[in-house]
């Protein structure tokens, strides 16, 4: 069977509508019980300006499962154990968000629940799943399981607009699994890729602008987690570029705003709205209007990341890393300057 094959082909096609199809009928299910129990009311934070219902990432986490494991079974890709302790782990940390959804937990014992969780899956990998060889397995799990915990929570910091995790996380699930089906990523990275995908495609109708469902916790960490470990995947086969090119919008937004935060002395662990897409909305931008460069810009990193792989080339490399900074710094940029007439937002 090669990677061109028609029928392995139209298998993976199959799993994103199965895990779309999947999560659009759960939250059908669950709306009318999360519009009961676990509505996110609007604060001098919020984006929102009516309580609306979250939970959504509940019916994104099952599906997510239900047809990674789906693409197990149809023999799509390998099925690695790595795939069952990533998928426990991202449940663990969605059973995080949950609780935190209802019942808002304090910071610290939230992060020391978060750090237990990643500390555990990385001690479960093999001792071969390297980065950077150069520097001892001790010191580069350490910088990993810190650079996962950042990565989780800016995640969670980014999911404060209508579509704003579809708008990201689609575009770097699809081309995760583009490269894991073409043999540039570990085929273990496909199942995950191909689902989580699907599955953000069946959340978007219910969290279009103006949204009926939001992800909440439950959905974003666990999100988090899995975009993270494939991410790890495919800097293990030396594409670090790309790695970073695909996230790096949400990366630089929510670093920026963070190091900002701590330079004007802020409690930059408390909710806030200063990070750019919010500045954006406040600047005149309408939702829409946010979402759509995000989505674009996504685009346009995902590409530059194939790019790099196509190349193999550590010019290529840099050369594209400098055009995805110039690419982000400009919509930052765009984002913190004042429109002349107010557009609306949600």
């Amino acid at each position: 069977m090669t990677l061109l094959d028609p029928y392995r082909t139209a298998l993976a096609l199959v799993i994103p509508i199965a895990a779309a199809l999947i999560c659009a009928g759960l939250i059908v299910m669950l709306h009318p019980l999360l519009r009961r129990y676990a509505l996110a009311r609007p604060n001098a934070r919020s984006s929102h300006v009516v309580p609306t219902p979250q939970g959504g990432g509940i019916a994104v986490m099952v599906a997510t499962a239900i047809a990674a494991a789906l693409a197990g079974v149809l023999g799509v890709s390998s099925f690695g154990h790595a795939i069952p302790v990533v998928m426990a782990a991202a449940f663990c940390l969605a059973a995080v968000g949950m609780i935190d959804d209802f019942r808002p937990i304090q910071v610290i014992p939230r992060l020391a629940l978060q750090l237990a969780i990643v500390t555990v899956l990385f001690a479960t990998l093999p001792p071969q799943l390297r980065i950077l060889e150069a520097i001892p397995l001790g010191l580069e799990r350490a910088l990993l399981i810190v650079g996962f915990l950042w990565f989780i929570n800016l995640v969670n910091f980014m999911d404060g607009l209508d579509w704003m995790t579809v708008a990201e996380m689609l575009p770097a699930s699809a081309a995760l699994a583009a490269f894991a089906f073409f043999g540039q990523a570990p085929a273990s990275v496909l199942p995950i890729a191909l689902a989580l995908a699907g599955a953000l495609l069946g959340f978007a109708p219910f969290n279009r602008p103006i949204a009926r469902l939001f992800l909440g916790d439950v959905g974003s960490l666990p999100i988090g987690l899995l975009i993270g470990w494939c991410l790890f995947e495919l800097a293990s086969q030396q594409h670090i570029a790309a790695a970073l090119l695909l996230p790096l919008y949400y990366l630089a937004d929510a670093t920026i705003t963070l190091l900002r935060r701590i330079v004007n002395g802020e409690r930059f662990w408390d909710a806030h709205r200063s990070h750019f897409y919010q500045r954006a909305t406040d600047n005149g931008f309408s939702v829409t209007q946010v979402i759509a460069r995000v989505f674009l810009l996504n685009l346009a990193l995902a590409g530059l990341a194939m790019t790099t792989i196509a190349a193999s080339s550590r010019s290529v490399d840099l050369t594209m890393l400098a055009l995805g900074a110039f690419g982000v710094a400009a919509v930052l940029f765009q984002f913190s300057q004042a429109r002349v007439a107010q557009t609306g937002q949600r």
